[in-house]
């Protein structure tokens, strides 16, 4: 049988025990309250034990002792890479590629155990690998890093030996997370998949994480299957993964039962009930919560889209204060310059590209130098390529540019971080006719605020920044081409810094 080509086994360092007793002893000597020294010391015997010469049942035993006593540290490291603005300072990059090495190295050691045993004896070396290719995915979402091809083919690999052994289903427990009670390699593997068909790059860190939990709830509800069936919900699977798909895999996961747990969910919350009672956990609101449920939703039924063709290079703006000042001209205060912050000035202005329905401010505004970031455009996906740790982003964040003097404002979503430090990520602009305007706060009506209307009559839209401190029912006035006082009826999006209401006319 022909196994998945896996990096040469090689460590500088002997295994430091020999086997569970001492395994175990060994482990009660580590700095517990050093969390990334402690798992850097298990990177180097988890790579000891990988290269060591034991017998497998042995070895695998005493992979499983150094899985459980990583645990408590990967919590604690994961707080200093989930969704930081990118790209990551050196020490939570640090932090995050500990994390990834000690999952790559469990699952290189238990898969590195197969062709030394029976068929029927894969059942736990491929759960635990699984596992551990989950978890070292996961860590990629959290800290929005690009995934490596190398993780999905070798969850892929496990799909197929599991298959082969006939033991993708069979139920195991494992010491190392008891909250999940008996699970299987399908499981784990279908939770990999599902998150990453909901396009985790474009979820919160709190979004991300209740997505996470949920889906793991989940997780023995999908299916994989050999053939498609428009019954089950199911969901090609070769989409999300480059190259060929592998010949003999199931190539179809059915997520009709997950359709239903959510649909459940959703009723659940419209009729009151609280997130944590559903076991969503605290971080999101009922109607947050909602929005999510439906997203995720939406990226099962119609995941893929079409790519967009539009190349070149953009300029964008960021922030609220400075698309205000790309749609009217003016500084938002006008005592106050445009703070450039840490962005990298363009040192020759482009032509900016805009959509069908331009705002309807009149293009003969004066010229306002609103500092921005040349972004490269590759099939509608912009690309920062230049490295620049000192211009960290966070998504979803407000963006603004200009084309013949039209401005547009818009979305930057799904930001990821590749191995070179280039960022990358989404545009999404707004269609509606739009006007930007002062929106004058209660408590400091001498400090305007940067808000934007979006639509036109009865049916329209109030954009803040996140920092102006709003809250649904209150009743804001604003200063513009159409003065008036409006009323924030419910949130429709949230961002890393603004957010938007539907309003209604007072």
């Amino acid at each position: 049988m022909h196994f998945v080509t896996l990096p040469d086994a090689h460590s500088d360092a002997s295994p430091a025990f020999s086997d569970l007793k001492s395994a175990r002893a060994w482990l009660k000597g580590l700095p517990q309250t050093q969390p990334l020294a402690l798992l850097d010391a298990l990177v180097e015997q988890t790579q000891a034990v990988d290269a060591s010469q034991g017998a497998p049942g042995d070895t695998l035993g005493l992979l499983d002792a150094l899985r459980q006593g990583a645990i408590v540290a990967v919590e604690a490291l994961e707080t200093r890479f989930l969704r930081k603005p990118l790209p990551l300072p050196a020490d939570d990059l640090r932090c995050f590629q500990t994390v990834q090495a000690f999952w790559s190295a469990q699952a290189n050691a238990w898969l590195r155990r197969l062709p030394l045993l029976a068929p029927a004896q894969w059942v736990l070396p491929l759960h635990r690998s699984a596992g551990a290719l989950r978890l070292a995915q996961f860590a990629h979402f959290q800290a929005a890093q690009e995934v490596p091809a190398r993780l999905d083919h070798l969850l892929l690999a496990c799909l197929g030996y599991a298959e082969q052994a006939g033991c993708l289903r069979q139920p195991l427990a494992d010491a190392a997370f008891p909250h999940l009670g008996e699970d299987s390699i399908a499981g784990h593997l279908a939770w990999a998949f599902m998150l990453r068909i909901c396009d985790p790059y474009r979820l919160s860190a709190a979004q991300l994480t209740v997505a996470n939990r949920a889906l793991s709830r989940w997780r023995e509800l999908a299916t994989f299957q050999s053939m498609a069936d428009s019954q089950a919900g199911a969901i090609d699977l070769a989409a999300f993964f480059p190259g060929d798909y592998p010949e003999g895999l199931p190539r179809w996961l059915a997520l009709r039962k997950v359709h239903r747990k959510i649909s459940q969910r959703l009723e659940a919350l419209a009729a009151g009930e609280s997130p944590e009672s559903l076991k969503l956990g605290r971080e999101l609101s009922s109607a947050a919560a909602i929005r999510l449920l439906r997203q995720i939703v939406r990226e099962f039924s119609s995941p893929s889209e079409l790519p967009e063709t539009e190349i070149g290079e953009i300029e964008l703006a960021f922030g609220a204060d400075h698309a205000f000042a790309l749609f009217t001209g003016e500084a938002i205060n006008p005592g106050k310059a445009l703070e450039a912050g840490s962005a990298t000035l363009a040192h020759q202005r482009v032509a900016m590209f805009g959509f069908d329905r331009a705002s309807t401010l009149p293009t003969a505004v004066k010229r306002l130098d609103v500092p921005g970031e040349v972004w490269q455009l590759v099939d509608g996906i912009a690309i920062r390529p230049q490295p620049d740790p000192t211009a960290r982003r966070l998504t979803p964040c407000l963006i603004s540019t200009r084309k013949d003097n039209l401005a547009s404002l818009g979305v930057l979503e799904g930001l990821r971080e590749a191995r070179d430090g280039s960022l990358s990520a989404s545009l999404r602009w707004f269609d509606e006719a739009l006007e930007a305007v002062r929106l004058l706060r209660p408590n400091a009506p001498r400090e305007p605020v940067a808000a934007f209307v979006l639509g036109e009559g009865e049916v329209c839209s109030l954009l803040v920044p996140s920092s102006a401190g709003l809250r649904l029912k209150q009743t804001v006035r604003i200063e513009g081409r159409a003065d008036g006082q409006l009323m924030l009826t419910d949130v429709i999006e949230r961002g890393s810094d603004f957010v938007r209401y539907t309003v209604r006319l007072t």
